[in-house]
């Protein structure tokens, strides 16, 4: 029986494939190559130096979502000139059974911080609007204080009737008691105007405790207040009595004989009229018309400040 030959040996045996370097460490050595730093790719690729630098060096808790990181691998492989496609196989197979850390949405900041708003400009904007909401605030308050024309209209409106019945007027004083500065003083927050002639002397309001002196220069001296019953009046060291009922807006005058009169003892103007153009021992008629016959003449005025 021959004897059978051993089977001959293959001459070409299969050698085992080269194993490529890690997808990080070719994205790395290609980068050098090109004389490019991670800013440089950052710049270009618009991707974040920190996930570039994590790509490098394999740290996958580093990273976002595998979806996101091949992405950013593929920009890498195109910015230093190798296959993105190979390079996003390789590092898929890498990647394939990692489990990430984090698996919430990562933020992304902008590459270029020359893209973002200036923080100076943001506070500088808050810092404006708080400014003009204090400005606009103080303004709508300093309105509300100053009472206008509808308000004193709308006093005189809801202000109680006056009452029918009066009391007797008090004897005028003797001429000597009104000599003196007039004075104005406040009980209570009150609003005044004072006018001489149609030119306004004052305007505004009187705090508890505040006084007004009417010039000496004033001819014939007006008062209009808001509320009367916040007001003291003197002439001189005299009291004059109140210039107009409660809650009533009121014109007086100013001059220390009409004031020391009061608002009650003031005659009217009929009556001033009546009295000036009757003869003298004539009594003038109850509806203040001047006897029949009688000279007119231009009533002399009764308002003179001292």
């Amino acid at each position: 029986m021959p004897k059978r030959e051993p089977d001959p040996e293959p001459l070409d045996e299969e050698q085992p494939p080269s194993e490529l370097p890690p997808a990080g460490e070719r994205l790395r050595v290609a980068r050098e190559e090109k004389k490019l730093s991670l800013e440089d790719v950052a710049a270009q690729t618009r991707i974040p130096r920190r996930h570039l630098e994590s790509i490098e060096k394999a740290a996958w808790d580093d990273l976002p979502a595998p979806t996101y990181t091949i992405g950013f691998a593929k920009s890498y492989a195109s910015a230093v000139g190798l296959d993105r496609t190979e390079i996003g196989d390789q590092l898929r197979e890498e990647m394939g059974g990692q489990r990430f850390a984090s698996t919430s949405a990562d933020v992304f900041e902008p590459a270029d911080p020359r893209r973002t708003m200036p923080k100076g400009l943001v506070i500088g904007a808050i810092v404006a609007v708080i400014v003009l909401i204090a400005v606009m605030s103080w303004l709508n308050k300093r309105s509300l204080e100053q009472p206008g024309p509808a308000d004193n209209a709308a006093v005189a409106q809801n202000a109680a009737p006056a009452p029918t019945a009066q009391k007797p007027a008090a004897p005028a004083p003797a001429p000597a008691a009104a000599q003196g500065r007039v004075v104005i003083t406040a009980t209570a927050q009150a609003w005044i105007e004072v006018t001489d002639q149609g030119r306004k002397l004052f305007e505004g309001m009187l705090q508890p405790g505040q006084t007004y002196t009417v010039p000496a220069s004033a001819t014939a001296p007006m008062l209009k207040a808001g509320k009367p019953e916040a007001l003291n009046v003197t002439v001189g060291s005299v009291a004059a009595p109140p210039v107009g009922p409660p809650g009533k807006v009121t014109t007086v005058s100013l001059a220390p004989a009409a004031l020391l009169k009061g608002p009650a003892g003031q005659p009217t103007g009929a009556q001033r009229a009546a009295t000036s153009r009757a003869p003298r021992g004539a009594t003038p008629s109850p509806s203040g018309a001047s006897p029949v016959g009688a000279p007119v003449e231009t009533p002399a005025p009764t308002n003179t400040a001292e």
